[in-house]
Order: structure tokens, then sequence, then C-alpha cells
């Protein structure tokens, strides 16, 4: 049965892609003899074009952290079915899409992020209030991964010598590919052997040190990789990376056609588990594999500042959301083919991702990887891919407190001037995430889940409202906009609900204060999306 869904999973997706996939490029007019951003905007730094198979690796790397992997293994206890229908469903339907119309919508804006999106057909208030909430949302991002990566340095220290040498390839590569003039396959070549080198020297010499040592470390990184120019640091090491993940999902699916596993976990248990209903929290739990909001920030980052053409923009956003799919659909598995007592255990001893390496290397050993060798691989993976998640996390952070005090054709002077450095703006932001992280981020980080989908919620709003306004078709991102709504708001009251009865009051806050501004925006776009009229905005011409 785990042989078939992952069977299942394949070719619909690759089906989707094909069809659905060129259906929206069609819809919504991609133009692929128009010149993007990368191109009309370079500046060597941020806005660099790449070929679409380093950018898909960077992409690919920066969305598919921890997420598709913790979200479908927390929500099994609902049973698999309605997991493995919502992550197909909402891959194809909501996620791609919602991925796919932001990178979109930004390229087309300056590749800027959404909420200059939102600017252009909302207006500047509603620009302000989104940046605000994605802004505090990366706040949360930098907080968790910093402690989750400098734990994993802590707990495995293979972990952290083979993070340094990745830093050091990608410099090499980098180099070697846009200043040495080193074609795209050799190079990759020759960076994928060393990339494996790496892992191997990791695990013979690993490195030991504190837990405050690497967690300083890990804010000096990613403040320097938020200000050095992409095609140094953030593209090749992202591109490199990506092949580690190729490596664990390819290694995963063909272990399961030897090892065929069967499914012990029920269809469908309950639609309430404890305290929790299926509706709103396996929409909410399962993010990253079906749709999340932070997807929208890296679309709109640091992924549309790279397009070199627009023919490049379903692949990237609409297929490594499919690809993520794939990933979330493994992750259920392995949780899937594991007894009650067996997950228990291995929840207990470290979590979704220890059942998640458990699982894989499981699957692993039949295509003659030693059980151990392959947790660990997994396990380095998985670690690789949160510092990825991080450093793409606080680029973005910083370009959106630079949009937040960007006055655009006004020239900027005195505190403007020094508000929208890139310097500056990083400092601000790995200092807040830093503290945040350092003091106490587990205290708001419950409410992240609904948070972040939220964002996804907002994300598909201002989509949907520029395509209405450009004389586009916009529906196909209406209706699961209205559902991202219907969940997030219900799961936050629950959340509020919840707290306020536990006497938790910074999350009573934090959830009622996403509420309103929810409200806020949706009343603001209601006129634009759901009358007649049809505006055309600053970009259509």
């Amino acid at each position: 049965m785990a042989l078939l869904l992952i069977a299942i999973s394949i070719i619909v997706f690759l089906i989707a892609y094909v069809t659905y996939g060129s259906w929206l490029a069609k819809k919504w007019g991609l133009d692929y003899t128009r010149r993007t951003p990368a191109h009309t905007m370079g500046d060597g730094v941020d806005y660099v074009p790449a070929k679409a198979p380093v950018l898909l690796g960077h992409h690919f790397a920066s969305i598919a952290g921890a997420g598709p992997i913790v979200g479908p293994i927390s929500a099994a206890m609902f049973g698999w079915v309605p997991v493995f229908l919502w992550i197909v469903v909402g891959s194809i339907f909501l996620g791609g899409v919602h991925d796919f119309a932001s990178l979109f919508a930004s390229v087309r804006h300056d590749s800027k992020s959404i909420g200059n999106v939102i600017e252009d057909t909302i207006g500047d208030t509603g620009k302000k209030l989104f940046n605000m909430f994605a802004w505090v949302t990366l706040l949360l991002v930098i907080a968790a991964f910093a402690n989750i990566v400098a734990n994993s340095f802590v707990g495995v220290p293979s972990v952290a010598t083979t993070s340094l040498l990745f830093i050091t390839l990608a410099i090499l590569f980098g180099f070697a590919t846009n200043r040495m003039g080193i074609g795209l396959l050799p190079a990759t070549i020759v960076g994928v052997i060393l990339l494996f080198a790496s892992v191997w020297v990791g695990v013979q010499f690993p490195i030991v040190a504190s837990f405050n040592t690497w967690y300083a470390f890990i804010l000096v990184y990613i403040f320097v990789a938020s200000v050095t120019p992409v095609w140094i640091l953030l593209q090749p090491r992202d591109y490199l990376n990506s092949f580690l993940l190729y490596a664990m999902i390819g290694g995963a699916v063909i272990g399961l056609l030897f090892y065929r596993p069967d499914i012990a976990l029920p269809a469908v248990t309950s639609f309430k588990v404890g305290t929790s209903y299926m509706f709103p929290i396996l929409f909410v739990t399962v993010a990253c594999g079906a749709i999340s909001g932070f997807h929208s920030l890296i679309s709109s980052g640091t992924s549309s500042k790279q397009i070199d053409s627009e023919k490049d923009i379903k692949l990237i956003g609409y297929g490594s959301m499919l690809i993520e799919g794939v990933l979330a659909v493994v992750a259920l598995i392995t949780a899937a083919y594991i007894g009650a007592d067996r997950m228990t255990e291995l929840l207990a001893a470290g979590g979704p991702t220890n059942v998640f390496a458990d699982g894989v290397g499981t699957f692993m050993t039949t295509i003659g990887i030693d059980l151990a060798l392959g947790k660990s691989f997994v396990a380095l993976a998985v670690s690789a891919f949160a510092l990825t998640s991080l450093d793409s996390g606080t680029r973005i952070g910083r370009f959106i407190f630079q949009e937040f005090f960007d006055k655009g054709e006004v020239q900027a002077t005195g505190a403007t001037k020094l508000l929208t450095n890139r310097y500056f703006a990083t400092l601000v932001t790995v200092a807040v995430g830093g503290w945040l992280g350092a003091t106490g981020y587990a205290k708001v980080w419950p409410v992240f889940g609904s948070a972040n989908q939220l964002l996804a919620a907002l994300a598909l709003l201002a989509s949907a409202a520029w395509l209405k306004k450009a004389g586009k078709a916009h529906n196909m991102i209406k209706i699961p906009m209205v559902f991202m709504f219907a969940v997030t708001l219900t799961a936050l009251v629950f959340l509020v609900r919840a707290n306020l009865a536990a006497g938790n009051y910074a999350l009573v806050i934090f959830g009622s204060v996403l509420f309103v501004l929810a409200l806020v925006l949706i009343k603001l776009s209601y006129k634009i999306l759901f009358t007649k009229e049809v505006v055309q905005p600053k970009e259509a011409k």
C-alpha cells in the first residue's frame, strides 16, 4: 500500500505539472520574451539572473526545510487518508498555485515582496500591515531555526563540520561558475562529488563546541549571507544542497520499491483527537507539503530576483511545490508503516525528524546502505536544509525591512537612508531574531502554524487582487484563498480560546492581533475581489 501511495502521488503530480501548471501559465499570460527584473535591475548583489537548474536548487532548498517532514508525521494522528489527500490536493490546487502566483506577481512588480503587490492593488496601508506581519513571522523563523541548527551542531557534531565545508565549497563553486567561466555541468559534477565527500569528512572529523558558540556563529553567518551577492554563497550553496535532498528522496523512493512496507496506521482515526479537531488543525499542521505562507516570502524575496526568463516561473514556483509534495508523502509513509509503540518510541527519542530518519534509513537498507549510515545521512540533509531556510529567511527579512521604509522615488536622506541600508536592515533583523531565540521564542512559537497559514491566505489575496485588476483569470486563486482564511481564522479562535483558559496572555494577544489584521485586509480588498470593476494596476500596461 505504501508503494502505491508514492506511485500515485508522483504520477498525479507529473500530470498536474504538465496540464494544470501549463493552463495556469496560459491563463495568466506569462511572456517568455519579456525581460525580467534580474536583467533590467541587475545589481550583482540581489538581482542576479540564474540558470533554471541553479534557481530550482535554491528555491527548493529554501522551501523544503523540516516543514514537509514534521507536518505530515505530526498530523498522522488523524489517519493516513486525510493527510495524504490534503498533501496531494493541497500541493496541486493550493500550494502550487500559491507559489506560482506569488513568484509571478513579484516578477511583474520589480521582484519586490508581496507587500508591494498589495500596495499596488489595495493601498499603502495594506502593504504596511502585511510587511509588519511578514517581518515578525520571519523573526520567529530566525529564532526557531537558529536554535534548531545550533542544537543539531551540538547533538551531531559531524553536521557542523559538513555545514562549514558546504559553505566553503559553495563559495568556490560560485566563483568557478560566475567568474572563472567554468560550465555548469562540469562544475556540478565536481561539486556534487565534493559535496558527498564533505558528508564523509564530517562523520570522520566532527567539530565539538558549545551551544552558545554555535548560536553566535550562526547569527554572524546569516548576517554575512544576507548582505553578500547571491552568486557568491546563496545560489551555489542552495543549488549544491538540493542534490542532498534529491538523493534523500531518490533513496527513499527506490528503497520503498524493494522494502514494500505495509501501512499500520489506521486510514482514519477520528475527527477529534484529544483536544484537536481535524478541521482546522490538519490544514494548519501540514503546511509545507501542501501550502505554506513562508513559500510566498521565498518566491517574492530571493527567487523572483534571480528569474532569468518568465518561462522558468512554472518550474520554479509550481514544480518545486510538487516535488515537496513527494517529500511530504515519503514523510507520511515513514509514520504510517510503523506501529503505535514504535512511533511513540521514536518521537520520544528525537521528534518527527527522528521518525523520518529511521524510516528512510530503513528503506535504504534494501539497496545496500547500512541503517546507521542511512539515518546519519538523512539527519545531515535535514539539518543542512534547516540552515538553508534560515539564511534565506534572514535575507528576505532584510528585504521587507528595507521596503517598509522605502519612499520610492523620493530622495532618501537621514533616517530613511539608514533604515533602507542593507547592512543596517540586516543587523536589526538578525539582532531581534537572535534575541527572541535566546530569550523565549518558545512562548509565542505555538502560534506560528496559524500565522504561517494566514500568511498564505494573505499572499493568495494579494495575487488574486492583482490578477483581477490586471484583467486576468483569478478564480483559481480566490477559491483556495477563501478556504485558507476559513482555516486560519478558525484556528486562531481555537488558539485564543485555549490560551485564554490557560492564562497564556502573550499568545492571546498575538493571536487576536493576527485575527484583526486578517479582517482589516479582507475588508480593504473586498471591493476589488468581489465587484465587476476592473482598474488596470501600474504594472499592466
